[in-house]
């Protein structure tokens, strides 16, 4: 669903890229996403940290759904030209204007608001590029592949996110970008609750870039820095929602590595 632009956000001047087509993935990447991983093969959330780990682990792409009725979701994105620096600018500036969001992932990504508290936060020059999004919510409109979606995003801290503070270094991490969010479906009931999930993005350099890998635990929170189970009793997700999620984060983060580098050249003085 391609929305059209207001009078007012054509006249802005990243309104371009909204009229670009989304960098298509590499056909192998998306071929990754249309069948489930073994459950084996899928990191427990219990063992998070091994994220900071030199090396990569057995899977770093697919999906499935666990034994626990919970689903698992992992993607691994090179960023060619990207750097830690814009990584963290873009998670803070991209919040503070519907349009920025759009143009990450035009057609899927529909808008984004945040509470005037916490764009206060953002614009506040005192505050490092991570204390922009850290502690923050971003509530936004998108359609992960079922439909449109509400979704508040709370983002976390990494020691909120459960990670070993003693080993969260280069060259085994560079940035974090976690959080916990509460998914809800636009034509959803209202007596329906709303979904949880908790993902992260744990971003590494390597030569002549960053490295992203992601990775989504959907019916858990990250509370009191341990992974808590939200679904209720007998509820398990059904396979095409964490497919669906599988292949829109290949598909967002693939467009992302290429637009970075343009818009943070272009705007990173541009706050307002």
């Amino acid at each position: 669903m391609r929305q059209e632009l207001t009078p007012e956000e054509k006249l802005k001047p990243y309104s371009r890229y909204f009229y670009q087509t989304p960098v298509p993935p590499a056909a192998e990447k998306l071929a990754a996403m249309e069948r489930p991983l073994e459950i084996s093969l899928a990191l427990p959330i219990e063992r998070l940290n091994d994220l900071l780990n030199p090396g990569y682990l057995e899977a770093e792409a697919g999906w499935c759904v666990l034994p626990n009725g919970a689903a698992y979701v992992a993607n691994q994105t090179s960023m060619p030209g990207v750097t830690v620096e814009m990584l963290n600018w873009w998670f803070a500036w991209h919040s503070l204007d519907s349009l920025r969001y759009k143009i990450w992932f035009p057609g899927a990504h529909f808008g984004i608001s945040i509470s005037d508290e916490d764009r206060a936060k953002v614009l506040d020059p005192k505050r490092s590029p991570v204390q922009k999004f850290q502690g923050l919510t971003h509530h936004v409109l998108e359609d992960i592949g079922g439909g449109p979606e509400e979704i508040a995003i709370h983002f976390l801290t990494p020691e909120d996110a459960g990670f070993d503070m003693s080993r969260f270094r280069a060259p085994f991490i560079a940035t974090l970008i976690a959080a916990n969010g509460l998914t809800r479906s636009v034509n959803a009931p209202p007596e329906m609750p709303p979904a949880p999930a908790f993902m992260c993005h744990t971003a590494r350099e390597i030569p002549g870039g960053v490295e992203l890998r992601s990775r989504f635990w959907m019916g858990y929170h990250m509370i009191e820095q341990q992974p808590r189970l939200l679904l209720p009793p007998g509820i398990r997700i059904p396979e095409f929602i964490p497919k669906g999620l599988a292949i829109h984060s290949v598909r967002e983060y693939t467009n992302l590595a290429v637009l970075l580098p343009k818009i943070f050249a272009e705007q990173q003085q541009n706050w307002a």
